[in-house]
């Protein structure tokens, strides 16, 4: 059997009961100081945070460049008991190839990211800002980054207008041509990127991950983040998905959907908020939706995945104080599916 701790890293192993830290992704937390967060997720029992580069979570320039910032960060972990496997970047790497760049970008991206606007300029300044957040992650001591891509070619989901195929061919030259330079930092500090399959993603299902890992397949650099809660919605089998990336799992998020399939609700949401009960599918707190989480965590027993199980909470009918806790106590009820010392069945024979 080979083990993965989340850095992609495989070796043997006698021993099958992977111990796996869980951790609080502090994205949808970021409106609250980093202090607060730490202290919330410390007094819970979380063993770590997974840190959002953004809010005053995480500046990945300062991180870079400063040791005293990044030695505060690390006070403000010990104090509360926490420690830190993991960085985030989804937000700017959404900006890395995707088209349009529009005022949804705006929302979300670092002024400094933005600028002026002008869409392959703020790409360029998406993508360096990712080279930093490489070494900030060295400059933590964390060996995984997770986040998103982007996409050109996320607009010809639907099919029509017909798309030819030298069009999606080209989706994918540019995810490389984009991502290359930010994987060769990557690779200079030692970190590795988890790309988060995920629709508006150029990875959004199986066959997107697919192909989107044939790009890089020479790169161990890259691999992906499994968020189960985005599969569901769409009829794929997480742990299937496991199985066949076991050796790119480099993270795994703890996130909840649940379909609501009545034959109103549709699956692409209908432009409807989360929540609304008209919505084919929504996020909920972890152990509330369809993610069939005793499958999953028995089969990264199996794949030997021992690095963080990482709640991200996201759920439109639960209060987040009420959510966190209950997320944590429901992963930690999973990570104790275990494979025995002995196989069962050694009992009944005698050559054993």
């Amino acid at each position: 059997m080979t083990t993965t701790d989340g850095t992609g890293e495989t070796e043997a192993t006698s021993a099958s009961r992977p111990t796996r830290p869980v951790t609080l992704f502090t994205g949808q937390w970021a409106d609250l100081p980093f202090e607060e967060v730490a202290r919330l997720a410390g007094e819970w029992g979380y063993d770590g945070l997974e840190i959002a580069c953004w809010g005053d979570h995480l500046d990945v320039r300062r991180a870079a460049t400063d040791p005293e910032y990044v030695a505060d960060r690390k006070a403000v972990l010990e104090r509360n008991g926490l420690q830190v496997w993991t960085i985030a970047n989804h937000l700017t790497g959404q900006a890395v190839c995707d088209d349009p760049i529009d005022q949804r970008h705006e929302d979300i991206l670092a002024p400094h990211v933005w600028g002026d606007g002008d869409p392959e300029g703020v790409r360029q300044r998406a993508a360096e800002e990712l080279q930093w957040t490489a070494r900030a992650a060295a400059a933590l001591g964390v060996s995984t980054v997770t986040g998103f891509s982007g996409s050109s070619i996320w607009k010809t989901v639907a099919g029509f207008p017909p798309v030819p195929p030298a069009m999606i061919d080209a989706g994918y030259q540019d995810f490389h041509d984009r991502w290359s330079p930010i994987l060769d930092v990557f690779e200079e500090v030692g970190v590795r990127f988890a790309l988060e399959v995920h629709p508006s993603e150029i990875a959004y299902d199986y066959w997107t991950a697919r192909r989107a890992l044939d790009v890089f397949a020479a790169r161990p650099s890259f691999g992906f983040n499994f968020d189960p809660s985005h599969f569901v919605w769409q009829d794929l089998d997480p742990a299937a998905f496991l199985l066949d990336f076991a050796d790119r799992v480099y993270h795994v998020h703890c996130k909840e959907s649940v379909k609501q399939l009545d034959g109103r609700n549709g699956r692409l949401g209908s432009h409807l908020p989360w929540g609304d009960p008209r919505r084919g599918w929504d996020f909920v707190t972890a152990g509330h939706g369809d993610v069939p989480w005793e499958r999953v965590f028995r089969v990264l027993n199996h794949i030997g995945y021992a690095g963080p199980t990482s709640v991200e909470w996201e759920d439109a009918g639960m209060d987040r104080l009420v959510g966190g806790p209950e997320a944590l106590a429901f992963v930690r009820r999973l990570g104790t599916i275990a494979p025995p010392e002995a196989a069962f069945d050694a009992a009944f024979s005698r050559s054993r």
